[in-house]
């Protein structure tokens, strides 16, 4: 998979340096991930949650953070467009949200 702004990770990894590995990871997993539905998704990641428009949001770091990404299976593209801890992640509406540079 194509993974598009990365910089969001990286930006939040040196604000919540206990989040970097496991950012890291994920980003790593999912670069050689090869995604053509959700349930391609699931079966890596079981706490995933699925909303309209192919938004996915994952638990990181022992659901510690969350990361919101909208899916493009045919094109084999996700959009990072948040990440942020539980409160953060409560402040924004993860159906609507786009990310702003």
């Amino acid at each position: 998979m194509k993974i598009v702004a990365r910089k969001v990770l990286k930006e939040f990894s040196s604000a919540h340096i206990r989040a970097e590995a496991s950012l890291n990871s994920w980003y790593y997993e999912v670069k050689h991930a090869d995604w053509i539905g959700p349930a391609d998704i699931k079966r890596r990641y079981p706490s995933a949650s699925f909303l309209r428009d192919n938004r996915v949001i994952f638990n990181i770091s022992g659901n510690k953070y969350r990361l919101l990404c909208r899916v493009h299976y045919d094109a084999a593209v996700v959009y990072i467009l948040f990440v942020g801890t539980h409160s953060e992640y409560d402040r924004i509406d993860s159906e609507t949200y786009r990310y702003h540079s």
